[in-house]
C-alpha cells in the first residue's frame, strides 16, 4: 500500500537500462521466525572453504547435525551453471534429502556456503537467468515477451515471478509464495571473495542478534534518475515507520556513501566506495543497478553488492543479469520496517521484494536485531536426568511484553520437531472492541479463527462503518493499517482505543494493540507526474492551469517557435518556468523537478514531477491542469490534486491483532518409548503469537532408560582437538552381544557403520568433515531392534601445524581455526625440550605470534593446541 506511484513511471522504467549501454549441536540463539533448527545448510563437498564455512556457520546458529546436507559431485568452478545442472546436483536431491531426513516440517531457510554458483542459465528461446537463491525461493521463472521490441526480454516483468509472501507480514509457512510449484525456501547464500571474509560476515550477523541498534537508515536520492526510481516508496516506509514510533529512516537527497555506522542503506549509483565501517551489524544495504549481483565476474564498471558486506553490512542485493529500472525487482525500503518489527534477515528482504527472480540475496539469513525474546525454564528437570516410559514434564515460559504473547510451544529432540506442546489460537467466543474516531465496533472471534483471518475481520467490519469514522482499513497480516479520510482532520483529532475480553470462552487468548491513540499526520509532499509527447511543431504549446489552495488561479505555458526543438526541450522550458515563477515559491506553491527525457525506443515523450512545497494533504490540494496544442498529449487530463501518492497523505495508525498469553505454563508427557533408550536434547520452542513469531527455547539433556540396552563411546585422542592429518578415531562397545548394528554419526549424518559386532573402532572421515566442531555419537542397535543412543561428543578438527617463520618484523605463523588457543613453545636445546613460552587465542584463520629478539643461542619453535 501506498508510495507514489506517479502516472508515467512505466516510461522510464522501460527506458532505464541499468547498465549503461555504452559443531557440535550446541545451544545456538533462537529469534524471529527461525533458528538453526529451521536453516537448511548446504556444503559444496568438492570445496573445503565452503565445507569450513559450513561448519562455522552450523556452530554459531545451533543447526543441528541432521540439517547440513553435503552437494557431491559439482568441481566446476563457475558463477553459471544450467538449468538441468542446478536440478541434478543442487535442487533435486536436496529436497530429497530434506524429505527423507523428516525436517520437511521444519525447514524453512537454506543457506548456500560459498563457492556455489549463483545463476541458473534456463534453455527456454530467451535463456531466462535466475538467481540460484531465487530459484530455491520458490522456483526458475521464464522471461515472456519484452514489453518494447527494442528490449531485451530479461526487461520484462512475467507474471510468474510475482512473489505473493511480499509485503503479507505474515509467517512464511502460512504464506508462501504461490508461484511455487513445489516447497520454497527463503535461501540466501553466504559468499565472499575470500573464506575469512565471509566468516566476518556471518560472525557480525549473529552477533547482531537482539542489539537493538539506533543508528539511522538512509534511504538516497541520488543524482542518477534512472537508479533513483525506488524514492516513490520512500515516503510510505518512512510512515510506517514513524507510525511505529521508530524514526531510524532518513530521506537524502545526497550521492555520497562517506558515512560511518549506519543500520542500513538503500541508493542507486553506477558504482561507490564506502569506509569498512559504514554499517552497524544486522544492518540491510544495497544499491539499485544493473550489475551488483554479479559478484565475481565483469560489472562494467559497477559496484558488487559484496562492498556493502565487506563494509559491515549482514545482508546485501544484487541481479545478476540486466532487470532494467523496475521497483519490483528491488528491495522495496519496507524491508527496515520489518527488520524493527523483529523479522530476521531474509524475511524482511523476500518480504520487500515483489519480483526477486533475478535477484542474488548474499549474506545471513537469521539475523534478526529487533527480536525480543521471552525467557523459560523447566520445573524440575535437570540436565542428566533419567527418564522412562511416560515421563511427564512440565516447563514455564514467560513473553517480552504483555503485547507479544507466546501462542504456541514445540518440543525438538535432538533438534527434530517431535510434537507441538501448547497452542493458543485465538478463542472463540473472545470479545474484541475498538472505537474508532468516537465510533464503537464489537467482534467476537469465530471458531477455527487465526490471528490474519482475526485482522481480516476486523477491517471488514471497520469498513462497513467508514460513513461513520471517515477512516479506511487494510488487513496487512497480523495488522490493521489505518487512514483518514477526511483531508481537513488533523491525524491527532482520530482518536483509536480497543480491548478485548474472555467472552464466552473459557480463556482470553486474542489481544489487540494500536499504535498509538490518535493517528499520526504525514511528513511527505503531495505529487503528480506529467507527461508530453509526440514531435512538437511550430507553434504547438504546453500550459499548466494552477489553483492554489487559497484560491488564487495561475496559468504558465511554452510555446514552440520553430519546427526541430524535440518534446524534451519544450518540456524543460516549462519546467524552468515554474521554477521561475515568484508566486510558486511560497510555503503554499509547487516545486517542478524530476525531470526525464524518457526518449528511447520509439516513444517521444518527457516527463517531470510537481510537488507541494509544504509537506501534508492539505498542501497537496494544490490542482493543477495540463493541457496541449492538438499535435501533442499531455497526460493526465483534467484537474488533478497533487496526490498521486495519496495512501502517503492521509494520517494513519496502526491495530496489531496477537494471540497466546503473556505467562504460558506447559505440561505435556513425554513418550520415552518412542526415542532410542540413552542420551537427547529435549528442546522446548515457544513462538511469540504475531506474524513475527520471534522463538523462546529452553534445553535441557536427557538420558532415556527403558530397556538394560547402554555402550560406551569412547574418543581415542586426548583433548578436544584433533588436526585433520592424523586419525580421529571412537571406540564403541555395547553392553550386550545380539547386536545387528553399530553407527557413528556426525555433521551431515551417519558417517561409520558395521554389522553383527558389540564393539568397534570407527575412525572418522576427517577429511570429509572439514574444519570446524563436530557433534560424535554412536547409535547401537541389537537384534530386536532396541536402540541406544550415547551421549554426543565434540571435537573441533583443526588444521595441522605448518609453521612459517618471517623476517621483517621477525614472527611466527600458522594456518589456525578462529576462537581456538594455541601454546608456542620455545627451545634453545633440543636435548632439553620444550618449554611453554606464549598462549594466544586466534581471531582469524591465520595466527601470528611475533617471535622475541634472538640471544646468541640458537631457538627452536613448536605450536600446540592448548589442552
Amino acid at each position: 500500500m501506498g508510495g507514489r506511484t506517479g502516472h508515467f513511471i512505466l516510461m522510464r522504467l522501460l527506458a532505464g537500462l541499468l547498465s549503461g549501454c555504452a559443531a557440535v549441536f550446541v545451544a545456538g540463539t533462537l529469534w524471529a521466525g527461525g533458528s538453526g533448527f529451521n536453516v537448511i545448510v548446504v556444503a559444496n563437498q568438492s570445496s573445503t572453504n565452503s565445507v569450513r564455512l559450513a561448519n562455522r556457520y552450523c556452530e554459531l546458529r545451533g543447526v543441528p547435525p541432521q540439517n547440513l546436507w553435503r552437494m557431491e559431485g559439482w568441481t566446476a568452478r563457475t558463477n553459471t551453471w544450467s538449468r538441468a545442472n542446478f536440478q541434478a546436483f543442487l535442487y533435486d536431491p536436496l529436497l530429497a534429502a530434506i524429505a527423507a531426513r523428516g525436517l520437511t516440517n521444519q525447514a524453512e531457510f537454506i543457506l548456500l556456503s560459498m563457492d556455489i554458483p549463483y545463476r541458473v542459465l534456463d534453455n527456454d528461446p530467451y535463456q531466462t537467468q535466475n538467481s540460484t537463491t531465487a530459484a530455491l525461493f520458490y522456483g526458475c521463472k521464464r522471461d515472456t515477451a519484452p514489453p518494447l521490441i527494442c528490449l531485451p526480454a530479461c526487461c520484462g516483468l512475467p507474471d510468474a515471478s510475482s512473489n505473493s509472501y511480499a509485503f503479507s507480514e505474515m509467517p512464511f509457512r502460512e504464506a508462501p509464495p504461490d508461484t511455487a510449484l513445489t516447497n520454497a525456501f527463503l535461501t540466501l547464500m553466504l559468499t565472499a571473495s575470500n573464506l575469512a571474509s565471509a566468516e566476518r560476515i556471518l560472525s557480525r550477523g549473529a552477533a547482531s542478534d537482539s542489539t537493538f541498534p539506533t543508528q539511522a537508515v538512509y534511504l538516497a536520492k541520488s543524482s542518477d534518475p534512472a537508479r533513483s526510481v525506488r524514492v516513490v516508496k520512500f515516503d510510505n516506509a518512512i510512515f510506517a515507520s514513524r507510525v511505529r514510533g521508530d524514526y531510524p529512516l532518513v530521506r537524502t537527497n545526497t550521492g555520497s556513501t562517506a558515512f560511518t555506522n549506519l543500520l542500513g542503506l538503500q541508493t542507486g549509483k553506477t558504482s561507490f566506495t564506502l569506509p569498512t565501517n559504514a554499517f552497524v551489524a544486522g544492518a540491510m544495504a544495497d544499491n539499485l543497478t544493473s550489475n551488483g549481483g554479479k559478484i565475481f565476474e565483469d560489472r562494467s564498471g559497477q559496484t558488487a553488492l559484496l562492498a556493502m558486506l565487506d563494509a559491515g553490512a549482514a545482508g546485501s542485493y544484487g541481479t545478476v543479469v540486466e532487470p532494467c529500472a523496475y521497483t519490483q525487482k528491488f528491495p522495496d525500503p519496507r524491508n527496515y520496517v520489518y527488520q524493527k518489527r523483529g523479522f530476521c534477515l531474509a524475511e524482511a528482504y523476500y518480504q520487500s521484494l515483489l519480483n526477486p527472480y533475478q535477484g542474488l540475496l548474499v549474506g545471513e539469513p537469521l539475523a534478526a536485531p529487533f527480536a525480543r525474546r521471552g525467557t523459560a525454564d523447566w520445573n524440575s528437570l535437570t540436565n542428566g536426568a533419567v527418564l522412562s516410559g511416560l515421563a511427564l514434564l512440565t516447563l514455564d515460559f514467560t513473553a517480552a511484553d504483555t503485547n507479544l504473547p507466546l501462542s504456541q510451544v514445540d518440543l525438538f529432540v535432538d533438534g527434530r520437531f517431535w510434537q507441538r506442546m501448547a497452542d493458543l489460537p485465538p478463542a472463540a467466543g473472545n470479545e474484541l472492541a475498538v472505537t474508532l474516531n468516537g465510533i464503537p465496533f464489537n467482534y467476537t472471534v469465530p471458531t477455527n479463527a487465526t490471528v490474519a483471518s482475526v485482522a481480516a475481520d476486523l477491517a471488514a467490519g471497520l469498513n462497513g462503518l467508514t460513513n461513520l469514522t471517515h477512516v479506511q482499513a487494510w488487513a496487512v497480516g497480523d495488522r490493521l493499517e489505518l487512514q483518514s479520510l477526511e483531508v481537513a482532520q488533523p491525524g491527532g483529532a482520530v482518536t483509536l482505543s480497543a480491548s478485548t475480553a474472555a467472552g464466552s470462552a473459557a480463556q482470553l487468548t486474542t489481544w489487540l494493540t494500536p499504535a498509538r491513540d490518535t493517528f499520526l499526520d504525514t511528513t511527505a509532499t503531495g505529487g503528480l507526474s506529467l507527461l508530453a509527447s509526440n514531435t512538437p511543431l511550430a507553434g504547438d504549446w504546453l500550459q499548466l492551469d494552477f489553483i492554489k489552495t487559497n484560491g488564487e488561479c495561475l496559468s504558465l505555458s511554452v510555446t514552440n517557435p520553430a519546427a526541430g526543438t524535440d518534446i524534451a526541450t519544450l518540456v524543460s522550458n516549462l519546467v524552468n518556468r515554474v521554477k521561475a515563477e515568484p508566486a510558486l515559491q511560497s510555503a503554499d506553491g509547487v516545486l517542478a523537478a524530476d525531470f526525464a527525457d524518457d526518449t528511447y525506443c520509439g516513444i517521444v515523450a518527457a516527463e517531470f514531477t510537481l510537488y507541494a512545497r509544504s509537506p501534508g494533504w492539505p498542501a497537496a490540494q494544490f490542482q493543477v491542469a495540463f493541457s496541449a496544442s492538438t499535435n501533442l498529449l499531455a497526460l493526465p487530463a483534467g484537474t488533478n490534486c497533487l496526490d498521486a501518492n495519496l495512501n502517503d497523505l492521509r494520517p494513519r495508525n496502526h491495530l496489531y491483532v496477537s494471540s497466546g498469553a503473556a505467562a504460558l505454563p506447559v505440561s505435556f508427557a513425554f513418550d520415552t518409548t518412542r526415542v532410542p533408550d540413552g542420551w537427547h536434547q529435549l528442546t522446548a520452542v515457544a513462538y511469540e503469537g504475531t506474524s513475527v513469531r520471534t522463538q523462546t527455547r529452553v534445553a535441557r539433556t536427557v538420558r532415556v532408560q527403558n530397556t538394560a540396552l547402554a555402550a560406551t563411546f569412547t574418543p581415542l585422542l586426548a583433548g578436544t582437538n584433533a588436526t585433520l592429518d592424523l586419525p580421529l578415531q571412537f571406540s564403541v562397545a555395547a553392553n550386550a552381544t545380539n547386536i545387528a548394528r553399530l553407527e557413528l554419526f556426525s555433521t551431515g549424518g551417519a558417517v561409520g557403520v558395521v554389522s553383527n559386532q558389540s564393539a568397534a573402532v570407527f575412525t572418522a572421515p576427517v577429511a570429509a568433515l572439514g574444519l570446524g566442531l563436530h557433534p560424535f555419537y554412536a547409535v547401537v542397535t541389537d537384534a530386536d531392534g532396541n536402540q541406544y543412543q550415547t551421549e554426543t561428543i565434540s571435537i573441533r578438527l583443526v588444521p595441522p601445524f605448518r609453521l612459517r617463520l618471517d623476517r621483517a618484523p621477525l614472527t611466527l605463523s600458522w594456518e589456525a581455526t578462529p576462537g581456538v588457543p594455541y601454546d608456542v613453545l620455545a627451545a634453545t636445546n633440543l636435548a632439553h625440550g620444550f618449554a611453554p613460552v606464549a598462549s594466544l587465542t586466534a581471531s582469524n584463520i591465520l595466527a601470528v605470534w611475533p617471535v622475541p629478539v634472538p640471544g646468541e643461542a640458537a631457538a627452536f619453535y613448536r605450536v600446540r593446541l592448548s589442552p
